[in-house]
């Protein structure tokens, strides 16, 4: 048990290790003036994505439970949090610290609140069903967006489904503008924000995990039917990783949100959900580090090979199937096993030794 603790705590420690050590790099780095302007402008959605990456990571990983609408939550959050800022930037707030945490904040609760709705009927499904129900609340909450209307004056918040004449407004501001999305967004995220933001994404989801709910939550993965016979809340426990997740992903909107002057609900879709999907896939299914590290990577990808515009894509294409079928590969498995095997008989050796050392005094 103390092992499994000490394991854990290096674990946890290595992951903060890891964020911090790339945030400094990459200040070194721009301070330098060896980070191109294209870079700079991801470093944001870096932080989004890497939020987004580890929250599913919660369902698809930990929890052992399939979800295509996680795109739907960020959205959820993201438009819920523009309208927040817009209504404290109205009312006078000139922080921008405050307006980005309070519409943070109310971005991930109304997320959440959302994912806990919603998780009440799907958690009773499992596998491909509840795949197809998360992917169609995608799509509805992307729909629903696309018809909402949203403004602010001196007399409040004004909503409409309709235009933006119906809201009444004489002096306002225009927040939500139907299909057009979300217009004249202050554009206050920054990237410290979004180094902090992942540091309270991993920390909640490592002490979820490390916690007897994550335990709970890991034996219903591993085996439903033995959870419950030991008195285990099946469902419930599920539903608390979803809600979990939900809130994350609300919060990672945000702060994806506040980094452009104008987004669309289309920019929330299916290929969206599947996107951070393969982040987590791609990591490993449970892995926090993977999460973390193939988020970024796959996002600054793209940015990396724009030099060679006509075959970026193409050369995308091909990392993410290496990156799928390498792992697999029977040579580079038994690569891997050896390397173990190495690592392990060096610690049978010492120990031997260490043993015989007593035996000796």
């Amino acid at each position: 048990m103390k092992k499994q603790l000490k394991s854990q705590t290096r674990s946890t420690i290595a992951t903060y290790a890891l964020v911090i050590g790339a945030f400094i790099l990459v200040t070194v780095l721009d301070s330098v003036g060896l980070i191109s302007n294209s870079l700079q402008g991801q470093l944001v959605p870096i932080c989004a994505y890497v939020c987004l990456a580890v929250s599913l990571n919660l369902v698809v990983g930990v929890s052992g439970e399939l979800s295509l609408g996680h795109a739907g939550f960020m959205s959820v959050g993201a438009f819920t949090g523009v309208v927040a800022a817009g209504v404290l930037a109205h009312s006078g707030v000139e922080s921008e610290l405050l307006i980005f945490v309070i519409a943070a904040i109310i971005g991930a609760v109304a997320a959440g609140l959302i994912g806990f709705i919603i998780g009440i009927p799907v958690m009773r499904l499992r596998g491909d069903y509840l795949a197809i129900v998360t992917l169609a609340f995608g799509e509805i909450i992307k729909n629903i967006l696309n018809i909402i209307y949203v403004g602010v004056d001196d007399a409040g918040l004004h909503f409409s489904t309709q235009d933006t004449a119906s809201l009444g407004m004489q002096q306002g501001t225009i927040l939500i503008n139907g299909p057009k999305g979300a217009v004249g967004i202050d554009k206050i995220s920054t990237f410290v924000l979004g180094v902090i933001l992942v540091l309270i994404t991993v920390a909640v989801v490592l002490n979820l995990i490390h916690s007897r709910s994550g335990r709970a939550i890991m034996a219903v993965r591993d085996n439903r039917i033995a959870a419950e016979s030991v008195g285990i809340n099946t469902t419930k426990y599920r539903l608390m990783a979803f809600t979990v997740a939900s809130a994350l992903a609300g919060a990672a909107g945000v702060l994806y949100a506040m980094n452009y002057s104008t987004i669309v609900p289309s920019q929330f879709g299916f290929n969206q959900s599947i996107l951070i999907l393969v982040y987590v896939v791609l990591g490993g299914m449970g892995n926090v580090w993977g999460s973390i590290i193939s988020a970024a990577f796959l996002t600054v990808l793209p940015e990396i090979l724009r030099p060679i515009n006509q075959y970026r894509m193409l050369i995308y294409a091909v990392v993410l199937i290496l990156v799928m079928v390498v792992p697999h590969f029977a040579p580079f498995q038994r690569l891997i096993e050896k390397i173990k095997s190495r690592f392990r008989g060096g610690n049978n050796e010492v120990a031997a030794a260490t043993e015989g050392g007593d035996g000796n005094e």
